[in-house]
């Protein structure tokens, strides 16, 4: 069963963030991600949201997002993500 990361991002340093994307998709390749939305400027349609970015990953289940997110190669650019820009981040399984 699928699952998808959906991340709300908001970038508060460009510089340290460009790191960060140019070293993101090589570690979510072996988990079996792929980017379905990247950067997206939302447009809200209906109620109160207010997302910034829109980032959209898919995996082949939920455990594999989860030990991307926790993978030894991902960690030090979480630490970098963490200190150039704010997310909410969302889990969804496939149904």
């Amino acid at each position: 069963m699928t699952a998808h990361l959906n991340v709300d991002i908001q970038v508060t340093d460009r510089t340290k963030f460009m790191q960060y994307a140019k070293g993101v998709q090589v570690t979510v390749n072996p988990f079996g991600g792929k980017y379905l939305c990247k950067w997206g400027v939302p447009e809200a349609l209906e109620g109160e949201w207010d997302p910034r970015r829109i980032v959209i990953i898919e995996f082949p289940t939920s455990t594999q997002a989860k030990k991307w997110l926790d993978s030894e190669d991902y960690r030090p650019l979480k630490a970098l993500r963490r200190e150039a820009s704010t997310a909410r981040i969302a889990l969804v399984e496939n149904q």
